[in-house]
């Protein structure tokens, strides 16, 4: 975990070095040029085509497939990409020498007024980051969608004029944020993902997630889920100066929001909002509180209830994320390659009405499956294993569904799953896993998934 630092005021010319050359990296990198300051970018991989012309264009000197350590530690401040961890070795030189270190957020943060909602959880930042947006787009605020979403957010600072910034924001980005500021903050829950980020110790994560929070002001906002047991653990070992907002499916919250006869009851200060949970465009538990967190969000702007009504009737999910794909001979194929750690694929399984055949595996990161037992024996009639190491799998799932098949391509797994489903069953690609042993990442697998579908 990164410890606070002094972020110096830095003048122009200062030397600005960006550590990755993806779309936060280039765009801190053109924003930092915009402000008068030497950049220079090293990525220690290769740099993609399209990143690589921008930089071209906007005259940015680069290095690729190599860090030049004498340029990159003369830097004044270093912008890393979320992808580096603290113990790559050129990240640990600068925390020797006790060069900051600061995330894309925290830089591009300097240079907007806008006012700034920030969101984080483990599961279903994307979907609300996406869902909060809508909203406020649709009421017709001047607002940008940035973070892990979207583009750049620093691009969007130096081309853009917004007044307000919707941004998901990951716990890798948290941890190189110091002196930003959330004016609405939300927490969706905390589970176990990324651990081996932090020491394998669920308490560094969450401590990450509760970085969010700092230093918001009486001024500002903290919603977070007052039925996630994680989060409930932190806030006792924490004081915040921002107004608390919690949300819950469980108990009657006010201030805050609640579930009240299948409605969503949302009372914060004097404003007041319902709406059926059946008129939600996303359905199932977990969306329940992805549209709450979103509902408090909106309320907090004072929007019209009759527009956010609207909104959350007819927006459509993110790509990759509970996505219909397809109806076939009376089976539903579902995309929701996305999920890449237990909690997501428990949430998908969660919101299913029909029989499952399952399709899981990739990259396990240290994944304890048995949270997924209960909701395996009761929905899922086989499973289909996608990756190169499914023992775990197997081992997990054995006694509980009669078939397991393991497949090596999107192509095979929907075929094989396509032929063990009968008339009125889900196909629901929800891998639990990392999509990098057999494909380029998240999207790539869904992708493929979605083709081989659209095949069969």
């Amino acid at each position: 975990m990164s410890e606070q630092q002094n972020i110096p005021t830095l003048k122009a010319q200062a030397k600005l070095v960006v550590l990755g050359a993806g779309e936060s990296g280039v765009g801190a990198a053109y924003l930092a040029q915009q402000k008068g300051f030497d950049v220079f970018v090293s990525d220690f991989g290769p740099i993609a085509d399209k990143y690589k012309a921008q930089l071209q264009q906007w005259n940015i000197r680069f290095e690729e497939q190599q860090h030049t350590e004498a340029k990159i530690l003369a830097a004044t401040e270093v912008v890393k990409s979320p992808g580096i961890p603290e113990k790559a070795p050129i990240i640990k030189k600068l925390r020797e020498q006790k060069t900051p270190v600061i995330s894309e957020i925290e830089f591009a943060g300097r240079y907007t007024e806008a006012k700034m909602i920030c969101i984080t959880g483990s599961n279903g930042k994307t979907t609300t980051t996406s869902l909060t947006y809508h909203i406020l787009k649709n009421e017709g605020l001047n607002v940008g969608l940035a973070g892990n979403i979207g583009n750049s957010f620093a691009y969007q600072v130096a081309t853009e004029s917004f007044d307000y910034y919707v941004l998901e924001i990951s716990s890798f980005m948290l941890d190189d944020m110091y002196e930003f500021k959330a004016d609405i903050a939300v927490l969706l829950n905390i589970t176990p993902d990324h651990l081996d980020r932090y020491d394998y110790k669920l308490e560094n994560y969450a401590a990450s997630k509760f970085r969010i929070t700092q230093n918001q002001t009486e001024h500002d906002y903290f919603i977070y889920c007052a039925d996630d047991a994680e989060t409930l653990k932190g806030l006792q070992s924490r004081t915040f100066g921002a107004q608390m907002l919690p949300f819950s499916i469980e108990k009657n919250i006010q201030p805050g929001a609640y579930l009240e006869n299948d409605n969503i009851v949302i009372n914060i200060h004097q404003e007041h909002f319902t709406m059926s949970i059946k008129d939600l465009a996303l359905q199932g538990k977990h969306n329940i509180y992805n549209s709450m967190a979103s509902g408090i969000v909106a309320k907090v702007l004072e929007l019209r209830n009759e527009r956010m009504r609207e909104s959350m009737g007819n927006f459509k999910n993110i790509e990759h994320r509970l996505e219909f794909v397809a109806k076939i001979s009376g089976i539903s194929f579902i995309n929701d390659s996305k999920a890449t750690n237990v909690n997501s694929t428990w949430y998908a399984l969660e919101s299913m009405t029909s029989d499952v055949v399952l399709i899981l595996g990739g990259v396990d990161k240290g994944n304890d499956y048995g949270m997924l037992k209960d909701l395996v024996k009761q929905k899922v009639k086989a499973i289909v294993c996608l990756g190169k190491d499914n023992k775990r799998i197997h081992d997990a799932f054995e006694d509980d569904v009669e078939v397991i098949v393991n497949t090596f391509s999107a192509q095979e797994a929907a075929q094989i799953a396509f032929h063990l489903a009968e008339k009125g069953d889900t196909v629901l690609l929800s891998p639990a896993c990392a999509s990098f042993d057999l494909f380029k990442n998240y999207e790539d697998r869904g992708q493929q998934f979605k083709d081989a579908v659209r095949e069969l």
